[in-house]
């Protein structure tokens, strides 16, 4: 069992940037793959960020490349998304996920999750 935890959503102002933190308990963070989705109101979760479990690998959703990054220490057992140059389409929920032995882009491939944070930015 994993348990992640996430912090670092708030209000954030268009052009600004976030920083999202994801805390994991229980078994071997270093064994996962940590991926970040989104929901926003009335729409489908979706893909937002996905890292490998040696940290070696990263991939992004095309409207976050280039503005959002991922990373992790695993020392710390904690995944992060950075968030800059943000838009007011990026307000939603994030929620952080792990995924043992191998990423994806499919939210359904996932083993655990944490809580959800929110983010609203405002234009």
């Amino acid at each position: 069992q994993v348990q992640l935890v996430e912090s670092g959503g708030g209000l954030g102002q268009a052009g600004g940037s976030l920083r999202l933190s994801c805390v994991a308990s229980g078994r071997t963070f270093g064994n996962y793959a940590m991926g970040w989705f989104r929901q926003a109101p009335g729409k489908e979760r979706e893909f937002v960020a996905v890292i490998s479990w040696s940290a070696g690998r990263a991939d992004y959703e095309d409207s976050v490349k280039g503005r959002f990054t991922i990373s992790r220490d695993n020392a710390k057992n904690t995944v992060y998304l950075q968030m800059n140059r943000l838009k007011p389409e990026d307000t939603a929920v994030y929620s952080c996920a792990a995924r043992y032995s191998g990423w994806s882009y499919d939210a359904r491939d996932y083993n655990y999750w944490g809580q959800g944070t929110q983010v609203t930015v405002s234009s």
